[in-house]
């Protein structure tokens, strides 16, 4: 139980007390009523005696009384009717509440810190209005009158007559069977006579003349003489009288009051009818039925009505209205107060007092004279009869004798009454010996009201008995609460009781009992009654030395559950607020809902509208269990309460909703205008949309395109302000800078909503919560803030979505746009939305936006409240410094605060005719439509790609008005020319500079310029331009992205240039492969004389499948593309003029190449035509293509050299000779195969063209036309060494000393001599010189040598070489030297020439190389004899 103001025995003391009547007649009524109060209210405040008394028990023995106070009520001579006696009780209750400022009592339990009340003052005062409306029952006097006081005026014209007449009066009350009410303890009731006299008008003289003639007539203990009314009402009007009956009267009693109404507090809620279980048995018809558990809800889905608030707030106004009017007190002095004090002192010392000390002693003589008689004669005759003491019976099998009724002079009653008298004056050890006795008495005439009576009496009396002599028996208790309530049906008297022993346990720390005790006696037929020790019930739990918190919220609900029951909402809604501590948080989410919906309709009804969008708020927010229909209630409930709560504030800021779950982190951003469709053959470039996932890979590869145009516009460097484009924000951007949009371009903030109930919810007129600050940024002119409001359409248009409908427990996203129309910064706060339910909790997948009509009636019946949310965004968590490390520090997220900037153009590009499918090297010709949809120029059109060899929009050589792109399908992508028949397989010549294919400029060669006309794209306009395209070499899907990059014609402080994104995908299948050697031509001569030519092989193989449905390949034409080399000739041994090759076939192509002597800066083009037209290999797109391999193959091979640069620093002039001498093998010879494809398709037939290229660097190593791939080397183990630093210097191979010059014998092949005549054969041989370097070569020939082998001259003889056999000459740099030798021979044979030995060294070094002959044949000679 809470804790109490009183101790227990005040408590007790002060709910017995000896009970005075008070008659007054007519004019001393007017008297006192001249203060606004009765007789009895006016002495009230004075009951108490303040110092101790003095009375003789029947033994003589002095007795003192502390603390004794009296009651003093007007005669009421009918019972008070139950329904007064609810309605009372009723207001009691209402009208105390816990303080306003009160400090809560916090009590730690384990892991809870409860703040709980420390005291109930509403359960005190119901106590004590409860104990003191008791009605009188005739089997206890407790509340019976001892004495009665009649009240007389002075100003009466007889007083004495007017005493005579009340005195009659109440004899006739007491006495006469008219009146059955109130009750009297004793026949001869304490008459004590008061004479009133008001000071202010009355006459003092006559007064105490009066008072002395009743002091003669009625002894002067028996009557006294009161003066009141001393103030003078025109005087001291300020003067502050304290007013010590307000706390009095405000506890409305029922003797005050002569009639009531029978009242019930609803129409559905009755506290219990009181019966006192002896005159008559009354059923009390208007319990309530209790069928349903404590904690359902009352009606799940119905709505709050006000109803009941406005009846709490009727009974709260009943109970002021005797309060109301002019103060108490008016006419009285504190000389008057002291007056009426001395007064009640007087009456208890003189008159009461002595009364009840005769009394006790003559009911003690008569019980002693009675009962020694008759009871011990009684009580021996018993014993002869039976033999043995008869036992006690238990409580169950006696029958219930409450109609047994004992006569009043029965000895049994005597000793009750003496025992109630002893009680009153506080002589509690006399008044428990004769309870006890009493209790015998009746048990054993089987009288169970009167037993229940005295157990309850001597089990109080037990424990109030000073110095505790015995335990305070509480199976006494126990009994008379069973007896009471079981056997006599009569609940208030067991209420009584429950409410003394609970004080009782409770003083003595035994909550457990206490608690059991209280909600033992909750029953139907009172719901305050239940809710209240209820109440007390659960602070006994948290009371306790472990407090048991749970036990304390559980019966802290079931109270709030009979206090709502029993109207007291304001009690219902404390105790759910008290438990709710306990429950919430710890996932029992049903009892949570239960309480927040409680909580919510409690506060609803008492206009507490915010605390009730919160507790509906609670139930809405948390993972709900409840099924669909039970959350749609709570749905509908909380837009009801939500609504109401609006309305009192319809100009305040808009309120936060609950709903839908906003997940903040998952919002993206899109600057832009939606992607166009594709139309027929046009295909718009894919740019970005929010359809696209993020993939951080190729986010990264589209910054280092942009990051690469920009270099390149600014001359290899990025500007610092620069800021990677990035159209789509979201969680995982950089989004760390202020992204930045162009004015009149719509901004889409995608919002992922989720709905957490079972039922759908409907957004009505769903839009983005913007603030906008205009700033000029040429100007630098700052505006004012502008908030989101109807009159700034003109800043920032805003589009709403009509309705937007989430089913149940889905997640879906709404787009939302914005149209900035000024510059400036730019703040997306939130979504604002009417929140509605939709009716039925039906799903709606296939609901149509633009039927209106089915959630259209829920926002005109009200059911939606408007509202916002915020979009609050966590950027990323820092990591950088060791601070941020240790510490937990959030970067900012501002992908919500776009800046708004001047207009700039806007591109669009169509793709028309663009494949999705190709042969590797296919040429393909499409076009490329360029629009400018905004409306300023733009220039400096530029497009990037990692694969720049994919595509070409032609070099400067070609014409820049395409034909239209519906040309026929078989018309070539190349510029042709028809060949003349005698030319074939003759190499026709043409030249072209790189400089016109976009290279050697110094560029990367990545970025491309777009060949606009005039450079310059208008608004509005549009241009069309032809794209050829060249399927990869490697088979497979391949992703290219093409980076467009422009700028606006006007510069402009933020945004200095746009790009546009396009990923084209091309399905590439296998086509040829071309492998290619060239070595060095034996023969040094060619026509013109020159020393230079080489054969080159070429080796065409078929590796496509048929599943593409190539039929076969024409070999068309073979081109040479290189600086210093061009094919002259085809060496074809067959004399087929195409070549064709089907599925797997190969072919393999000899052709002669040659020096040429064009200058340094132009590349040679040299074709060879297998059919009837050339393609001009120098121009578009053969050269496109041509160039741009050359510079991957450049790239590629770059990147491998660059390793190895470090080493080549070393030992420079070593290397450069090794360089010069290396140069020798080396080759720059390009191949470019081109070919025809024929494809049936659809059973139609198909031309489809293409080329391959083959880069030839190294003599007699074989080229691929396109990298193979590397073998993986098997797995080893791991060895650890340091490297060497040293690099070791690369020496020349013999391979490529043999190339540094070329020997060539010259001689016939047979020669005719006659031995016979001449013995010696001269035969004149000439050995051609070639120097193949640039560098001047000195070359040392030796004729010395021989054949040291025995098969060697075996096979071919020995001669011998005639004239100087050494020789040292000098070469020039390419140049060829003839040297005339003769070889001298004895006799016929074959003979090997090939016999010089030839040494050569670079002019300026000095170790010379031996020149070894290349793997040609021997240089045979056959000497005739004739």
């Amino acid at each position: 139980m809470a804790q109490c103001v009183q101790s227990v025995q005040e408590f007790i003391q002060d709910s017995f007390v000896p009970l005075v009547a008070a008659l007054c007649s007519e004019e001393a009524e007017r008297l006192t009523r001249r203060n606004n109060l009765s007789f009895a209210e006016l002495v009230r405040p004075f009951c108490r005696l303040t110092s101790e008394v003095h009375m003789r028990d029947p033994n003589n023995q002095l007795h003192i009384i502390k603390n004794l106070k009296i009651a003093v009520n007007n005669i009421i001579t009918h019972p008070p009717q139950p329904g007064a006696i609810r309605k009372l009780l009723h207001d009691v209750v209402s009208v105390s509440q816990p303080a306003e400022g009160l400090v809560a009592n916090v009590i730690t339990a384990g892991d809870y810190d409860l703040n709980i009340s420390a005291t109930t003052p509403w359960f005190e005062s119901y106590r004590e209005c409860f104990l003191q409306s008791m009605p009188a029952s005739d089997h206890e006097f407790l509340n019976h009158y001892v004495a009665c006081m009649l009240v007389v005026s002075s100003s009466e014209p007889d007083p004495v007559e007017q005493f005579l007449k009340l005195s009659q009066e109440q004899h006739r009350i007491q006495h006469s069977n008219e009146y059955s009410y109130p009750k009297w303890f004793i026949p001869n009731t304490l008459k004590y006579y008061v004479l009133l006299h008001d000071v202010s008008t009355g006459e003092e003289q006559r007064a105490d003349s009066i008072y002395e003639e009743m002091k003669q007539r009625y002894g002067t203990q028996g009557c006294y003489l009161l003066k009141i009314n001393s103030r003078v009402s025109n005087r001291g009007a300020d003067e502050q009288i304290p007013d010590p009956w307000s706390q009095y009267l405000q506890k409305n009693t029922i003797q005050n009051q002569d009639s009531y109404e029978d009242y019930t507090v609803s129409n559905k809620n009755t506290d219990h009818l009181i019966s006192d279980g002896i005159d008559s048995e009354i059923k009390d018809g208007l319990s309530n039925n209790f069928k349903t558990h404590p904690l359902q809800l009352d009606h799940p889905s119905g709505s709050l009505d006000s109803a009941d608030y406005m009846k709490a707030s009727t009974s709260l106004q009943d109970s002021k209205k005797s309060n109301s009017g002019s103060p108490h007190g008016a006419c009285l002095t504190l000389t008057d107060h002291d007056r009426i004090r001395q007064f009640i002192q007087e009456f208890t010392f003189r008159g009461l007092l002595p009364h009840i000390e005769k009394t006790i002693r003559q009911l003690n003589d008569q019980l002693i004279s009675r009962k020694g008689l008759s009871r011990s004669l009684f009580s021996a005759t018993k014993k002869w009869f039976s033999g043995s003491k008869v036992p006690e019976k238990s409580i169950n099998e006696l029958k219930n004798t409450s109609g047994l009724l004992y006569p009043p002079e029965a000895p049994e009653l005597q000793i009750r009454k003496m025992a109630d008298l002893c009680f009153l004056v506080q002589h509690y050890e006399l008044a428990y010996s004769c309870y006890h006795t009493a209790k015998k008495d009746f048990l054993n005439d089987q009288a169970m009201l009167y037993a229940a009576g005295a157990l309850e009496m001597a089990a109080v009396s037990a424990f109030l008995q000073p110095g505790a002599p015995r335990p305070y028996p509480a199976h006494y208790m126990e009994t008379a609460i069973q007896t009471y309530r079981d056997i006599c049906k009569n609940m208030v008297l067991a209420e009584r009781c429950v409410l003394l022993s609970a004080e009782i346990l409770k003083s003595q720390s035994k909550y457990s009992e206490a608690a059991a005790l209280l909600i033992r006696l909750t029953s139907e037929d009172s719901d305050l009654r239940s809710a209240l020790l209820l109440e007390q019930a659960a602070h006994c739990f948290i009371n306790m030395k472990s407090p048991m918190v749970r036990k304390f919220a559980f019966h802290m609900i079931l109270a709030g559950h009979r206090f709502s029951k029993a109207g007291q909402k304001k009690h219902a809604l404390r105790c759910y607020c008290q438990a709710m501590q306990v429950y919430k948080g710890k996932g029992w989410s049903l009892a949570e809902d239960h309480i927040n919906f409680t909580i919510g309709r409690q506060s609803f009804t008492l206009r507490q509208l915010d605390n009730a969008v919160s507790a509906f708020r609670h139930i809405l927010i948390n993972d709900s269990k409840q099924p669909p229909a039970q959350q749609g209630a709570f749905l509908r409930e909380y837009l009801y309460v939500y609504k109401n709560a609006t309305q009192l504030s319809p100009d305040g800021p808009l309120p936060q909703l609950p709903l839908p779950y906003i997940n903040s982190s998952a919002t993206r951003v899109f600057f832009g205008h939606d992607r166009r469709p594709a139309e027929g053959e046009k295909q718009a470039a894919t740019h970005v949309s929010l359809d696209q996932e993020y993939d951080s890979e190729s986010s990264q590869q589209w910054k280092e395109l942009e990051e690469q145009v920009v270099s390149v516009i600014n001359k290899g460097t990025i500007p610092s302000n620069f800021q990677p484009t990035q159209f789509c924000l979201n969680r995982y951007s950089d989004n760390s800078k202020f992204p930045l949009a162009v004015i009149e371009e719509p901004i889409t903030v995608e919002v992922s909503f989720r709905n957490p109930l079972k039922v759908p919810l409907l957004l009505t007129d769903l839009s983005l919560l913007w603030k906008f600050q205009p700033k000029d940024f040429s100007a630098k002119h700052d505006g004012e803030t502008k908030e989101q409001g109807t009159c700034d359409e003109d800043m920032v248009g805003t589009e709403a979505i009509a309705e937007f409908l989430i089913n149940s427990e889905e997640t879906k996203v709404a787009r939302l746009k914005l149209f900035p129309h000024q510059t400036g910064e730019l703040h997306i706060l939130g979504v604002v939305y009417n929140l509605g339910s939709v009716q039925g909790a039906v799903s709606l997948d296939g609901i149509d936006p633009s039927i209106g009509l089915q959630t259209g009636k829920f926002v005109s019946n009200g059911l939606s409240v408007r509202g916002r949310q915020d979009l609050e965004i966590q950027g990323p968590r820092l990591n950088n410094t060791k601070e941020e490390k240790t510490s937990i520090k959030y970067g900012p997220d501002r992908r919500l605060d776009p800046i708004i900037t001047e207009e700039m153009p806007l591109l669009e590009v169509f793709f028309i005719n663009f494949p999705t499918g190709l042969l590797c090297g296919e040429i393909r010709k499409a076009y490329v439509e360029f629009v400018n949809v905004s409306k300023c120029p733009l220039t400096a059109l530029k497009v990037v790609s990692k694969h720049p060899e994919f595509f070409t929009f032609g070099g400067n050589t070609a014409a820049l008005t395409p034909l239209s792109p519906s040309a026929s399908e078989n018309c070539s992508a190349y510029k042709t020319v028809v060949t003349d028949p005698t030319s074939v397989r003759t190499a026709l010549l043409s030249s072209a500079s790189s400089a016109d294919f976009g290279l050697g400029t110094g560029g990367s060669p990545e970025v491309i310029q777009v060949p606009l006309p005039d450079a310059v794209l208008l608004p509005g306009a549009s241009v069309q331009l032809p794209m050829w395209l060249r399927g990869p070499d490697e088979e497979g899907v391949h992703e290219i992205n093409f980076l467009f990059y422009y700028e606006s014609i006007k510069k402009h402080s933020k945004m200095c240039h746009r790009v546009l994104r396009h990923t084209a995908v091309i399905c590439t299948s296998r086509s040829l492969h071309i492998r290619a050697t060239v070595c060095r031509s034996n023969a040094l001569g060619d026509e013109e004389g020159r020393g230079d030519n080489m054969l080159l092989f070429v080796d065409v193989e078929n590796i496509n499948t048929s599943e593409t449905g190539v039929k076969e390949f024409h070999i068309v034409q073979v081109s040479s593309n290189s600086k210093h080399w061009k094919l002259q000739k085809s060496v074809n041994i067959s004399g087929d003029k195409d070549t064709k090759l089907a599925s797997r076939e190969r072919a393999k192509l000899c052709f002669k190449a040659v020096r040429c002597k064009n200058s340094e800066e132009n590349y040679t083009f040299a074709d060879i035509v297998f059919g009837n037209e050339q393609i001009i290999s120098s121009a578009s797109p053969c050269a496109d293509f041509f160039f741009q391999s050359l510079s991957s193959e450049f790239k590629r091979t770059h990147v491998q050299s660059h390793t190895h640069a470090s080493q080549r620093a070393v030992k420079q002039s070593f290397d450069e000779t090794v360089r010069l001498i290396q140069k020798c093998s080396e080759v720059d010879l390009n191949i470019v195969v081109l070919w025809k494809a024929y494809v049936v398709e659809d059973s139609k037939q198909l031309i489809l063209e293409g080329q391959h290229h083959v880069t030839l660097n190294t003599v007699g190593k074989e080229a691929f036309s396109f990298p193979q791939k590397q073998e993986l080397p098997e797995t080893v183990l791991l060895k650890f060494f340091r490297p060497e630093n040293t690099p070791v210097p690369a020496r020349p191979t013999p391979e490529q000393l043999s190339n540094l010059i070329k020997t060539s014998l010259h001689y016939p092949e047979s020669f005719n001599h006659s031995f016979h005549q001449k013995s010696l054969c001269l035969v004149p041989v000439t050995l051609l010189l070639s120097n193949c370097s640039q560098a001047v070569v000195d070359v040392m020939i030796d004729l010395r040598h021989k054949p040291t082998s025995s098969e060697a001259l075996e096979i071919h003889g020995s001669f011998t070489w005639l004239g100087q056999t050494q020789y040292k000459l000098q070469l020039k740099g390419q140049e060829v030297y003839s040297l005339q030798l003769k070889a001298c021979f004895v006799h016929t044979g074959v003979y090997n020439l090939g016999t010089p030995r030839v040494f050569a060294k670079l002019v300026d070094q000095v170790t010379l190389f031996e020149t070894s002959q290349q793997n040609s044949m021997p240089a045979l000679i056959i000497i005739n004899n004739i």
